[in-house]
């Protein structure tokens, strides 16, 4: 007996020292401590010792087995600390170098000008207002007072999805909205993306970006639209800024105009940016028609509006002074950095 625990305490003390892996200590653990375990399997022949010999021997059994386990105990800790340290190693980072450096990113020139004109028109007390992009054709076009067989229809090559829904072709959609469910004093603008079957060159775009506006409440004026025209122009443009009305024809509104605004770079006497013209044709705009008050809902003998809508490319390519507006949608960095 006392030569078997001296065996396998040797044989269990050299193979403990060969083991490189935490996974290999528990088998290591059944081979000798466990419930069919070799040193178990001596401890089990103890009742077959005489009397006078159990106490001794029981007493060696019991230091190799608190030998083993002590052992066991301290090669797991040994392994556990030399995979910690290979980890560490593997999977170091070295604070001391440079980190990547990301980009920050800026303002679009639309968003630029975007902003600009929302600013100037909160100041004189409009909200904002959102509408689909996605449009049944009533609130494109009938509600306008543009019937199916009108001939404005033609002027404007639509994205028809169905008979009765289209891409937006204009953001009047979104004045119709409001003033379905909301009653005057209304004061709002309305820009957004807008879609029309053209052909892509330096001055159109299949997709765009207009900029509407509504001021519905009693006793609304020509002079009213003038008047938010010229403020608008002074703070886009600059003190001095002037501004022109054209007779026109729309079928939303009567009577309608064109506004142009007296040329920024020449100041009316003619050059490259106004084609010597000297104005440059910033918006279409008029008297809210009083059909399209009725349709809405309203009374068109109790209120009147006024509503307008411009091109908000058109504004940003003179406000940069650029010539081609595939620019703003290329996602060239080298364009886009300078703003």
């Amino acid at each position: 007996m006392r030569e078997k625990l001296k065996i396998i305490r040797q044989n269990a003390e050299r193979e403990l020292a060969a083991l490189s892996e935490p996974a290999q200590l528990e088998a290591f653990r059944v081979k000798y401590l466990g419930k069919k375990g070799e040193l178990t399997g001596v401890l089990r022949l103890m009742g077959s010792l005489p009397e006078a010999e159990r106490p001794a021997a029981g007493a060696l059994a019991n230091e190799v087995r608190v030998f083993l386990e002590g052992e066991l105990a301290r090669r797991r800790a040994e392994l556990e600390e030399a995979e910690l340290k290979k980890r560490l190693m593997d999977e170091r980072i070295d604070v001391t170098l440079p980190g990547v450096s990301r980009p920050v990113g800026r303002k679009h020139p639309l968003s630029i000008v975007l902003d600009e004109i929302k600013d100037i028109f909160i100041g004189m007390g409009f909200q904002i207002a959102e509408g689909p992009e996605v449009e049944l054709d009533y609130y494109n076009f009938e509600a306008l007072n543009i019937p199916k067989n009108h001939p404005a229809r033609d002027t404007q090559d639509t994205f028809y999805i169905s008979d009765d829904v289209l891409l937006r072709t204009q953001t009047s959609n979104v004045q119709i909205r409001v003033m379905e469910r909301q009653k005057p004093p209304i004061r709002i603008i309305a820009p957004g993306r807008v879609y029309r079957s053209d052909a892509v060159d330096a001055t159109h775009s299949p997709m765009f970006h207009q900029i509407e506006g509504l001021v519905v409440d009693k006793g609304i004026t020509m002079a009213d639209l003038k008047g938010t025209f010229d403020v608008f122009a002074a703070a886009l443009y600059g003190e001095g800024a002037k501004t022109r009305f054209r007779p026109h024809h729309f079928p939303f509104t009567e009577p309608s105009a064109e506004v142009d605004f007296c040329c920024f770079a020449c100041d009316g006497a003619g050059c490259r940016l106004c084609k010597g013209e000297g104005w440059i044709e910033l918006s279409g705009c008029g008297m809210v028609h009083p059909k399209v008050l009725k349709n809405c809902g309203i009374d068109p003998e109790v209120y009147s509006g006024f509503a307008f809508g411009m091109g908000l490319e058109r504004i940003a390519l003179r406000r940069f002074g650029i010539d081609d507006m595939r620019l703003f949608f290329e996602n060239d960095l080298r364009f886009l950095e300078q703003f």
